[in-house]
């Protein structure tokens, strides 16, 4: 039998060039592909994006400007439904706007009687409390919710939402997987700083190490510290130490922060820089993520991509988000923020690299698991159109 093709909208901080979040719609993207037509439906997923015309050009898709309401009122009163996620959505602290916005878009189409989806999001820190039974009274209209972790959930709770109506899934990027086609591609040239980027997998070739950065800390101290922590591990094992930046072009300007940092001592103990600026596409930067030995990252996502493709990982913490991720796959963050020491991280990488095989073969249950639960939100929703079909 075939079904009528339904509409559904998905809002999220999509188009705005950050590689977490496109990963992250890519990820749902594919999800609802896979579980829609397993259900025998036809979803046609319509992005609220801050750069339409980007976003329907790289996925695929159709795409509405999130900020032209006459326009997303126009898309979700022609939708079956609406998806809120994934990412850190319901939050106070990039902004006070931010969790106005997004609860408006999900009350918009529930006035409009349409059922509203909760996409595996990490929720807070919410720290006015005004906000509370704003998520409360919004949540508890929701058909299903689904949180990336049990602090979401707890502190969805603590608003007075039942726990039992709130599924704990993976980040969706964890189902993220890289085609066959880009595994076997010939890796992208990156920007060289000093010297030829090396080969990693010869023989005696300096390991290369992945490293995503952001801007934090006034001080720039986390910065200054990691630095410091790869020229440190480099004197004892020669590094390509290759930055992917994943939010353009903030993390463009940290990661030549860190580059400059280090001068010219890594090549001086016989290593790399390179810098991979032009990764927009988050199955570029899987791939990138993916050629590397080990990870340092600031980043959600970067840690998550690297999970995912069996990369070592170790994380820098300046949110709660990083350590609840980070527990999920048996790691602790090698230190915060305002605390990280330079002989810290380099002690920590070396022994990564050290203990890669095992590593990974300790976390593979765990990896494998959060693997096949992300698409948990996808299945769900398709079974919700499946039954009501």
């Amino acid at each position: 039998m075939v079904t009528a093709t339904q509409k559904i909208i998905i809002s999220g901080f999509y188009g705005f060039h950050n590689s977490g979040d496109e990963a992250v719609l890519q990820s749902i993207l594919n999800a609802l592909r896979k579980q829609s037509q397993a259900s025998g439906l036809t979803l046609e997923p319509v992005v609220l994006s801050i750069d339409p015309e980007w976003t329907a050009a790289t996925y695929g898709v159709e795409s509405v400007h999130r900020m032209k309401l006459g326009e997303v009122r126009r898309a979700i009163s022609e939708s079956a439904g609406l998806i809120s996620g994934g990412g850190s959505l319901l939050q106070d602290v990039t902004s006070s706007k931010t969790i106005p916005y997004y609860l408006g878009i999900i009350k918009l189409a529930q006035w409009m009687g349409k059922p509203t989806f909760i996409y595996a999001q990490g929720i807070g820190p919410v720290n006015r409390k005004l906000f509370h039974p704003l998520i409360k009274s919004i949540f508890r209209k929701c058909a299903y919710i689904s949180v990336r972790d049990e602090q979401s959930r707890l502190l969805l709770q603590s608003m007075g939402l039942s726990i039992d109506d709130i599924d704990v899934v993976p980040d969706p990027v964890m189902g993220l997987e890289l085609p066959e086609n880009m595994q076997t591609e010939q890796h992208a040239e990156a920007n060289p700083v000093a010297g030829d980027t090396p080969n990693s997998g010869l023989q005696g070739a300096p390991a290369t190490v992945g490293v995503s950065v952001r801007f934090w800390e006034q001080s720039r101290q986390e910065l200054d510290a990691l630095a410091e922590g790869l020229v440190k591990a480099s004197a004892e094992q020669p590094l390509h130490v290759h930055f992917l930046p994943f939010h353009h072009s903030a993390d463009n300007e940290a990661s030549r922060y860190v580059m400059q940092k280090m001068g010219l001592r890594i090549e001086d103990n016989g290593g790399s820089v390179t810098i991979r600026e032009d990764a927009l596409h988050p199955l570029q930067m899987l791939r990138e993520v993916s050629q590397c030995q080990a990870l340092i990252g600031m980043r959600l996502h970067s840690l998550i991509y690297a999970a995912g493709q069996r990369v070592p990982v170790m994380g820098v913490s300046y949110d709660p988000k990083i350590d609840h991720f980070l527990e999920r796959v048996a790691c602790k963050p090698v230190g915060k923020t305002d605390t990280l020491e330079a002989d810290t991280v380099a002690a920590g990488l070396l022994e990564l690299l050290r203990s890669g095989e095992s590593w990974k073969q300790e976390r593979e249950p765990l990896i494998a698991a959060l693997t096949q639960e992300a698409e948990t939100p996808a299945r769900r929703i398709a079974q919700y159109f499946g039954h009501k079909g």
